[in-house]
């Protein structure tokens, strides 16, 4: 039998919009290690690397392979977190429920909201809020599973304006007291909450805000939503966190206050670093709103070099190398530039942003950038790491060191690479590169020995045959 993604694929009769990139590889086949789970019938990229066992699904791509896309993320290396089964629904049994302070509620088929609204399509980025929480974990263990550096990726977005799906019900005044907007995905999702629901919201003035895109999306890539992304409809808010963008949404809900669902307050928050699991529970630091995570803060990585990347020291070494990251800020605010230390932040080499990314009408950057520094390699000879920083329009910047928080979230401080001189097997010099984790229970990473941030690797003691495949020159990537 045909999976409800792929029936609602031949039947939806939606125009594929061909100027948008169809960076979706079609996977067919069903992993082995989601054989016997509840996604049995949910096709999945086998090299993404699994964060939580066999099930729940949740995964990013290795580094390199984030970095080969470019600057659109093909669908099926998109960052997945679920946080229990993927929902088995089809195109046209879906339902979504408008309703609270609203004039007319409606409970709106996808035929409704594809065919009785205008569609706009941009990219955004999403990116969980745990990206980089090995980090966290590898100083003290948060409640959180081991993210790497790549819980993140860029797709284009098509959905209607939910704007326009909450005026066409007739929404309220604030004077009639409509200030908040919940959303919800299936009852019984999840095992915790009245209803079992995922579910948050977000006040009625951001989401009416043309500015602010608030969509809700129905393809990504030119192509239907797939499964694990919330086919066959998501809230799509750019610039927040993507633990905030409700997948397989079955509930809008216009109310005077916040959303009371369990999620919205349990999940997703940075609280101070004094507290653990008894103390948030003991003093009601979960029910504090001034410590939930919204909007997703700044951050930018080193992908090239990427982890146990070697540049030989030979008579054929270039003069220069370069390094490659990306970054983004939240909140729509553009990224103005990415800056690279040598010297534990002494002094600081500006970056060149390579691409900028894209601003709606507003001004707004939904998306991340990407940046490069070329340097002399006498300049890698002489140091023992690299670190790098970005700034935004805000002159928001990223802390030196991280700050630990119990669920791991927010990890933002500046990136760090160690540099080693090592010995390949042949005899040849060369410089080493470690980045502090690897994704999951990937091994590798100085962050994860006792002494690696002074130390290098074992391996690296003595001569190694690494490949010189990985060697990194100024050659576009």
């Amino acid at each position: 039998m045909p999976s409800p993604f792929a029936v609602a694929d031949k039947v939806a009769g939606l125009q594929i919009d061909n100027s948008l990139p169809m960076k979706g590889t079609h996977i067919v086949g069903i992993d082995a290690r989601d054989k016997g789970t509840p996604d049995d019938w949910v096709p999945r990229h086998p090299e993404l690397i699994r964060l939580t066992g066999r099930h729940p699904f949740n995964c990013e791509p290795p580094v390199a392979l984030l970095r080969q896309q470019g600057f659109i993320t093909d669908t099926s290396l998109h960052y997945v977190r679920n946080h229990g089964a993927v929902p088995k629904t089809t195109w046209e049994s879906h339902r979504v429920l408008v309703d609270g302070l609203v004039n007319s509620p409606t409970s709106f088929s996808m035929a409704d909201i594809t065919t009785k609204f205008d569609s706009i399509a941009f990219p955004a980025t999403l990116m969980c809020v745990g990206n980089r929480r090995k980090e966290m974990n590898m100083v003290k263990q948060s409640i959180g599973f081991n993210w790497g550096s790549a819980a993140l990726a860029t797709n284009y977005w098509t959905g209607v304006r939910l704007s326009d799906v909450l005026q066409a019900c007739g929404v309220k005044s604030r004077k009639q007291g409509a200030r908040h907007v919940w959303f919800a995905g299936p009852p019984g999702e999840l095992p915790k909450g009245d209803d079992g629901s995922y579910g948050t919201s977000f006040p009625l003035e951001y989401v009416m805000n043309e500015a602010n895109d608030v969509i809700l999306a129905y393809k990504q890539n030119a192509q239907l939503l797939h499964p694990d992304h919330g086919f066959p409809i998501r809230l799509i808010v750019p610039g927040y966190i993507g633990g905030r963008m409700i997948k397989w949404i079955t509930h809008i809900h216009v109310s005077s206050e916040p959303s009371t669902n369990y999620y919205h307050y349990y999940d997703n928050k940075i609280l101070p670093p004094h507290v653990d699991a008894d103390l948030a529970m003991k003093e009601g630091w979960w029910l504090r709103q001034d410590y939930m995570l919204l909007e997703y803060n700044i951050q930018s990585t080193i992908w090239t070099p990427n982890h146990n990347d070697v540049l030989p020291l030979n008579g054929s070494t270039p003069a220069t190398y370069t390094i490659k990251g990306y970054a983004l800020s939240g909140g729509g605010r553009p990224i103005t530039r990415v800056e690279v230390s040598f010297d534990n932040a002494e002094s600081w080499l500006l970056g060149k942003i390579t691409h900028p990314g894209y601003q709606n009408d507003y001004e707004k950057l939904w998306t991340w950038v990407f940046w490069e520094l070329e340097v002399p390699v006498t300049k890698l000879l002489g140091s023992a790491e690299m670190m790098c920083r970005a700034w935004d329009l805000s002159t928001n910047t990223q802390p030196d060191k991280l700050t630990w928080s119990l669920m791991g979230q927010g990890n933002n401080c500046c990136f760090r690479v160690k540099i080693w001189p090592t010995q390949l097997a042949d005899g040849t010099f060369a410089l080493a590169f470690e980045h502090p984790t690897q994704a999951g229970s990937t091994p590798g990473g100085w962050m994860t020995r006792p002494n690696g941030s002074t130390q290098p690797p074992p391996e690296l003691m003595r001569p190694v045959a690494f490949s010189t495949t990985t060697t990194t020159t100024t050659t576009t990537t």
